[in-house]
């Protein structure tokens, strides 16, 4: 039984030693200091600008479902159903500016990055290919001169 452990544990440790694991891990990290700052840029900025073009903050703007919404002055309890819809267009610029950086400053760099390797690594292969394909031809020659001094004239 003491050897299952032992496995399982070796098994663990080699999984989390793994560099895509603790990529993972500071992707997330990374990510989650990324969202507050885009979630504070929206909230400090881009919400009040846009409430300028209205009347008020975008997180303010809401509809009544139904009655009067407010406060009950008596006992402070909400009255009515209000829709947020003013939260739900702040979260979803806060979704589109996060995935607008996210794709100009990390994927779009890293895939031009990865497409120049790859044109450099297929470059180097061709040149490889190449020399391969004429060092044959080469040996060929040698071979065809070789038969041609045997052979009695």
């Amino acid at each position: 039984m003491s050897e299952k452990k032992v496995s399982l544990l070796e098994g663990f440790k080699a999984f989390l030693m793994r560099g895509n694991v603790i990529d993972l891990a500071v992707a997330v990290v990374i990510g989650a200091a990324f969202t507050n700052v885009v979630n504070a840029i929206v909230k400090g900025i881009i919400n009040p600008l846009v409430g300028a073009f209205g009347t008020q903050d975008l997180e303010r703007y809401r509809s009544c479902l139904r009655g009067p919404c407010g406060a009950d002055p008596e006992t402070g309890q909400a009255e009515g159903i209000e829709i947020l819809w003013g939260s739900v267009l702040s979260a979803g610029l806060s979704f589109l500016i996060t995935a607008a950086v996210v794709y100009f400053l990390m994927v779009m760099p890293m895939a031009k990055y990865l497409a120049r390797r790859a044109a450099a690594h297929a470059a180097k292969e061709g040149v490889k290919e190449t020399l391969e394909v004429s060092e044959l031809e080469v040996l060929k020659e040698i071979r065809d001169e070789l038969v041609a001094q045997r052979r009695p004239s």
